[in-house]
């Protein structure tokens, strides 16, 4: 990324493809919030595919690690996480036009929703309208959760560790900041004892990983990102 505009915005992006503009920038945002239901969950799935495997903007690592630093985060991580990214594009303006964008569909949607239920909520086609909701909606988290977790999980020992984690959180009420402190912890003596636990090389091309290489940020960060 070595050609910049006044902005510090590249121009051309570390694979050689031109850098989107706002435009393309603000279609894309609308795009994924007017796809995005289910929740954290649905949303992020949507996110990955359209940002991550459709225009490879970033990889599938920069994705799985903005991802985990939004989950330690306070507030909703689909929605910090869309605005990192747009941040991570365009700078503030792209910052703000994706958390914009992320919400106001959404917020459209629930007001409508909410308005048809408390004038007609005892009607039967209408009651029944909702539990449909439930089950596609159910339908998405699943879809979701099986899409990234094929990405981030790279051995037995994640997966084991991931359903260890919804065991506590579901059947034993763990605390959630509990089990991420947990989870961390492991990771990192894992690491200074030397183990391969969460060593994945050779996942990537195993499950399809978009690789850093092949992505418009590449393994650089934007000059803008630098401070």
């Amino acid at each position: 990324m070595t050609h910049t505009s006044e902005n510090n915005i590249p121009k051309i992006g570390a694979d050689g493809r031109p850098w989107p503009n706002l435009s393309e920038a603000v279609s894309v945002w609308t795009r994924i919030a007017l796809l995005s239901f289910g929740g954290p969950a649905g949303q992020i799935a949507v996110m990955h595919h359209i940002i991550v495997e459709e225009k490879r903007w970033l990889g599938d690592a920069r994705f799985l690690h903005a991802l985990n630093f939004c989950m330690l985060l306070p507030g909703p991580e689909a929605q910090q996480l869309t605005v990192y990214i747009g941040w991570l594009m365009h700078r503030w303006v792209g910052g703000l036009i994706a958390g914009l964008l992320f919400i106001l569909p959404g917020a459209i949607a629930v007001m409508m929703l909410s308005a048809i239920y408390a004038l007609y909520g005892k009607v039967p086609v209408v009651t029944a309208l909702y539990f449909g909701l439930k089950a596609a909606v159910l339908a998405i988290v699943l879809q979701a959760v099986l899409r990234i977790g094929a990405k981030a999980l790279g051995n037995s020992v994640m997966i084991a560790l991931a359903g260890g984690s919804f065991v506590a959180i579901f059947s034993f009420g763990v605390p959630f900041p509990l089990i991420i402190l947990t989870a961390a912890l492991i990771g990192f003596f894992s690491s200074r004892m030397g183990l391969n636990a969460f060593d994945v090389a050779g996942h990537e091309a195993k499950n399809g990983v978009i690789d850093e290489h092949d992505t418009l940020l590449g393994n650089d960060v934007p000059a803008h990102a630098r401070g």
